[in-house]
Parts: C-alpha cells; sequence; structure tokens
C-alpha cells in the first residue's frame, strides 16, 4: 500500500460514548447504558425506513446498542450518536441484563464483567 492507497480509505470514526456509558436520548424520554458501538449503521433498511424522514439520523456516524429504559418498560435500543446525551441521573438501569454484562462503578457508570472463555 502506498500513499495514494491510504488516501481512499474511508477516515477513521471516534465513538463519542464508551461501552459501559449511561447515555440518554435527546428527543425522546429513555435512557440506558451502552454495551456495543457500531462504526457506522449497522441495522436493517427496514428498520432505517421506518424512522421518520424529518428526524432520520445520518449512516455515517458510530451507533450505539444500549440496555435501555423509559418508564414503563426495559429493552434494547439503536441509537446514533447525534440523538444521545451524557445521563447525569445518578440512578442504575434496570435493564435485566445490565447485572448479566455489567458491574456498577462508585461513579455510576458500569465495567464489563470478565469473559472466561473455556
Amino acid at each position: 500500500m502506498d500513499m495514494t492507497d491510504l488516501h481512499r480509505l474511508a477516515p477513521v470514526r471516534i465513538a463519542k460514548y464508551h461501552i459501559g456509558q449511561v447515555v440518554r436520548h435527546r428527543i425522546f424520554p429513555f435512557r440506558g447504558v451502552i454495551f456495543d458501538v457500531d462504526p457506522e449503521f449497522g441495522n436493517t433498511e427496514e428498520w432505517y425506513a421506518s424512522i421518520p424522514e424529518e428526524i432520520r439520523p445520518r449512516r455515517d456516524q458510530p451507533f450505539y446498542h444500549l440496555f435501555a429504559e423509559n418508564e414503563e418498560s426495559e429493552y434494547v435500543a439503536y441509537v446514533s450518536e447525534q440523538n444521545l446525551l451524557v445521563d447525569d441521573n445518578p440512578a442504575p438501569i434496570r435493564h435485566p441484563q445490565v447485572d448479566e454484562v455489567f458491574t456498577r462503578k462508585p461513579d455510576g457508570t458500569y465495567a464489563a464483567k470478565a469473559v472466561h472463555a473455556h
């Protein structure tokens, strides 16, 4: 690979948020803990098309998988970086899968539990 090849490579996308961080949606009333990050849109076309065009996010940004909750329920959400904000609410996330994957740290963020391979 020479320098001309390097110029054709896609730019590296740096995620603003990290796994274990608690975030909230900028528009909708839910919050969650990040358990995975896609460097750019990686869901189905049907999912993308289901978002109203006037609020549909760009594809060329990180998308985050969240163990999410609102006042009524817990679920998994897939959210673009542009629609997330840091959540300063100190309450723990009540999603049932959080304790399977994370340990809650004193600062309110979450650390991934060690994975033991056989």
